[in-house]
């Protein structure tokens, strides 16, 4: 459905299909909490045989951490969690190998200097709950904490899910279930449920396939951007090796397994529909977010050049904010991309909730085409 008005971004959305290369995909758009998009197509597998339908979900990697961050943000709205506390005061083993003044703010606007671990996580241990946290909490910082920022590309989880857990007594997946997604009536998950996995529902999530067999076309990377990604001794390269080698995203143990920084299942519709509820009130009645935390969560906290992505990015209280390496619909947007395409963000002066996620995954981390030409379209009609 588009609503009149709307239709450009049905024209981008076909567009992407018969030029960009999209295989399978989903967009969704909600302006002043009334859904005015909710678009899907082509396939859910390589070959073609199964259809995108309306209720398919998609692995969506590191878009899955803004969703994420919503749930240490909301701990801070019930006044249960500080952000202007050092870590260590919920979470003591953390403060090991100098890490005692490295504040809960720090861990959301990447500053904390352990974007990379000194030995990669087996997947198995990436997902057992113990070894991410116990490693990133003995790692030693990788810069003077607090004196710059990069992305935290893989480490983001354990910092995350562990602290929550020593907050609350809950996994970060359960409280997102329980506090954000249900009360919303979203289908998005960070531990996908046996209930979605189980007979009768196998297939709703679409497989992800590599770069190389998703015929998107790529933007060509800057030369010391391609080069960061290339060496392996890199802090770029280190970072996303954080889980060595990199996990099977189809596995049903990686759906299963609750990592806040890259494996959130969900819808296109979902996703607008959260973004919509972080800065107002959706059709329902629901909202997560009052105006001071949707504040706090599009306020800068970092900017300017990125240690790990070797591009100037911006960062708010567990988002990404519009700039170069995010173009998000404007500057007051605040969100979160995914590597390979995915795009979730809001625009609170514009009133906007937008999701896009799609499974012909391009090699891009920020700033995929496919996403871009979808919100110029939006743009335009705004």
């Amino acid at each position: 459905m588009v609503t009149a008005g709307f239709e450009p971004v049905r024209d981008a959305f076909v567009r992407n299909f018969e030029v960009l290369g999209d295989r399978g995909a989903a967009v969704a758009v909600y302006r002043d909490g009334r859904k005015v998009v909710d678009l899907w197509g082509g396939t859910k597998d390589a070959d073609g045989a199964a259809p995108w339908t309306e209720d398919t979900a998609q692995v969506v990697r590191s878009a899955t951490k803004g969703v994420a961050a919503a749930v240490p943000l909301l701990l801070h709205q019930r006044g249960l969690l500080d952000l202007d506390a050092p870590v260590g005061a919920y979470w003591p083993e953390f403060k090991a190998g100098g890490k005692e003044k490295i504040l809960v703010r720090d861990l959301l606007a990447h500053r904390a200097g352990i974007p990379a671990l000194d030995r990669g996580l087996t997947a198995a241990e990436a997902a057992d709950g113990v070894s991410g946290p116990r490693a990133v909490a003995a790692q030693r910082p990788f810069w003077e904490p607090g004196t710059g920022h990069g992305y935290h590309a893989q480490t983001y989880s354990w910092l995350l899910s562990e602290l929550v857990l020593r907050v609350t007594g809950r996994t970060l997946g359960c409280v997102l279930a329980e506090e954000i997604a249900e009360p919303l009536g979203v289908d998005f998950w960070i531990g996908l449920p046996d209930a979605e996995a189980e007979a009768g529902r196998v297939g709703r999530v679409a497989p992800v396939e590599p770069p190389e067999s998703a015929g998107v076309l790529r933007t060509r990377p800057r030369r010391n951007v391609s080069e960061a990604y290339a060496d392996p001794a890199s802090l770029t390269r280190r970072a996303f090796a954080a889980i060595d080698p990199l996990p099977d995203e189809n596995a049903p143990a990686y759906r299963a397994a609750e990592l806040p920084a890259s494996n959130g299942i969900g819808t296109a519709r979902a996703l607008a529909r959260f973004y919509a509820a972080t800065i107002g009130v959706v059709e329902d009645g629901a909202r997560i977010f009052t105006p001071a935390t949707a504040a706090l969560a599009a306020r800068e906290h970092s900017a300017g050049p990125d240690r790990v992505l070797v591009v100037n990015t911006r960062f708010g209280a567990g988002y990404m904010l519009h700039g170069p390496a995010s173009p998000l619909l404007s500057p007051a947007s605040f969100g979160h991309p995914g590597r390979g395409g995915s795009l979730a963000f809001a625009d609170p002066e514009a009133g906007i909730g937008f999701g896009y996620v799609t499974n012909a995954l391009a090699k891009s981390v920020t700033a995929d085409p496919r996403a871009q030409a979808l919100v110029r379209a939006l743009k335009s009609v705004l």
